[in-house]
């Protein structure tokens, strides 16, 4: 694997972020996610859920550090077909329909066929044309007929946004499925930089499942593992023109370390010391209830968690050009391997109040 964190981050996210893992399906990503997590060293595994999990072990390996970031992508799926031979869908996962109209897509069926994603044209529509176009009304077209059509495809089926991640000026990464893809490309890169520091303690990485559904995969991986403490990795909104008023998180200002009721508070202390004393530039995220994301059930699992949370600025979220920097998503793997590294040897000298 690449030594540079640089590299590494921008070959993870070109690797995963372009394959289909539709939350719920997300089996097709577990052969290049060995082939990360296996040529930096790690003890690999899976379980009944999906979830994959990555594990290093410490010099000591008295406690145990999860760190979460799910592998599932927003999609769609088929609910029927109709006599022109065009597919109708719906939603897997909060997918913003006005992003959706001549997407290109790939539908999973017998095989894998692609299609692209239209609507009634506009001069014939009954509605004002200049409004979004409701989901119920947009439809794929694969190219063929009803009866060709139904060989190939059936109710049920998965369909994923075809899109292949591209890097623009600055040093940005734009793609599908960043969120979360660029936080498994935050987990390398903490093993990554691990690998050139001392640790204590065990450390296991889990890319979860079915987080945009409902937090699925970090239930069933948190109450297997029963770490000693974790650390969530997702996204957050970052500011575009239009929301600067409403979102504070800046693109390549560094991670979003949230403080709140969900997090721990002495391990957002400790994050935000890590970040200070490394010189690694961060931004703080108050949320004063859930956060949304993986962090909200580690934190109720078992007798309880204490747990931090990580995000990565994205713009344009749930979209097909989701827009990152790539010194955030570093940034916030050299951060937590700093943070494993400086961990005290007793888990009670950390989480005491």
């Amino acid at each position: 694997m690449l030594e540079n964190s640089y590299d590494l981050a921008k070959e993870v996210i070109f690797t995963l972020s372009g394959k289909a893992g539709v939350t719920g399906y997300e089996h097709r990503l577990y052969p290049s996610l060995e082939e990360i997590f296996g040529s930096l060293d790690c003890h690999l595994d899976r379980d009944f859920m999906g979830n994959f999990y990555a594990g290093k072990k410490g010099d000591d390996g008295k406690l145990s550090v999860m760190l979460a970031a799910h592998m599932d992508e927003i999609g769609l799926m088929i609910t029927h077909i109709d006599n022109r031979g065009f597919i109708h869908f719906t939603a897997v996962g909060g997918i913003d329909g006005r992003t959706l109209l001549c997407q290109e897509v790939i539908v999973h069926g017998k095989q894998e066929v692609k299609g692209i994603i239209s609507s009634v044209p506009s001069k014939v529509q009954s509605n004002n044309a200049k409004n979004a176009i409701d989901i119920s009304k947009l439809v794929i077209d694969i190219g063929y007929p009803k009866d060709i059509v139904l060989s190939l495809v059936k109710p049920g089926d998965i369909i994923s946004i075809k899109r292949t991640p591209f890097m623009l000026l600055n040093e940005k990464i734009a793609g599908k499925a960043l969120d979360d893809r660029a936080g498994i490309a935050v987990l390398a890169v903490c093993f990554n930089e691990l690998s050139k520091l001392n640790h204590r303690h065990n450390v296991l990485a889990v890319a979860t499942v079915q987080e945009e559904v409902g937090l699925r995969g970090a239930t069933t991986s948190s109450n297997r593992l029963q770490p000693d403490l974790a650390v969530a990795i997702d996204v957050t909104h970052a500011q575009t023109l239009d929301t600067k008023s409403q979102v504070s998180i800046q693109l390549g200002k560094g991670p979003a370390i949230t403080v709140g009721p969900n997090i721990h508070p002495k391990i957002f202390t400790e994050l935000t010391g890590c970040a200070r004393e490394s010189r690694i530039p961060y931004q703080v995220q108050a949320v004063a209830g859930e956060t949304g994301t993986d962090a909200r059930v580690i934190q109720l699992s078992g007798q309880g968690i204490p747990t931090g949370l990580i995000s990565i600025p994205l713009r344009y979220m749930h979209t097909s050009v989701e827009t990152a920097s790539l010194g955030d998503i570093v940034d916030s793997g050299k951060l937590l391997a700093c943070f494993i590294a400086g961990l005290p040897e007793d888990a009670e000298d950390l989480l005491c109040c």
